[in-house]
């Protein structure tokens, strides 16, 4: 049996991402957002709140980076999303993160994550009590830890982490149990 639930959103797995951006003093700062996702091939897209410092700097600035939050940074993760930069001014070194400056976008890379997307944002627009920001992905950075043998990024290398919204919990991507674009043939 089936039972209503009401109007709550239960899509899955959400991404988590940490956002980078400069300050308006040059100093770095980063967020932790679920709320976005690839759309297209070289674009993402990020649901945010017009209240937070991150947003601001992409407001102001057009570019950014986004990490994909592994298993191994999943406390520092967390942090940033817990942690205000307007209230913190030092949150990335209390989260135990560095950043050196992006080769492509006026933005930090985090270099404890092992898989950054450079971006420059190529629409910015107040959406449904949001700001809505999409990206071009101009670079992407990988750590040659999280590559297969062809020089793709391995998901079981990298353990990206999901966010379980209706349980508020983090968890990492599951393991491989199909073929895309393949297994459906069978159906033919």
């Amino acid at each position: 049996m089936k039972k209503n639930l009401g109007a709550k959103a239960v899509i899955t797995p959400l991404p988590v991402l940490i956002i980078a951006t400069y300050n308006e003093d040059g100093t770095a700062d980063a967020m932790n957002a679920a709320w976005g996702g690839q759309c297209g091939g070289s674009y993402i897209a990020l649901n945010l709140s017009a209240s937070h410092l991150t947003t601001e700097n992409i407001q102001r600035l057009k570019e950014f980076t986004v990490s994909i939050a592994d298993k191994n940074n999943l406390v520092a993760s967390d942090f940033v999303g817990l942690v205000s930069g307007k209230k913190e001014k030092d949150k990335l070194e209390k989260a135990g993160l560095h950043t050196v400056k992006s080769d492509n976008v006026n933005a930090p890379v985090i270099t404890e994550y092992p898989l950054t997307l450079e971006c420059k944002a190529v629409s910015i627009r107040e959406e449904l009590g949001e700001i809505r920001i999409v990206g071009e992905i101009v670079n992407t950075i990988a750590d040659e830890s999280i590559l297969n043998d062809e020089g793709k990024v391995d998901l079981d290398k990298l353990q990206p982490l999901v966010y379980d919204s209706p349980g508020h919990y983090y968890r990492v991507v599951g393991e491989k149990v199909g073929n895309a674009f393949k297994d459906g043939l069978a159906l033919k």
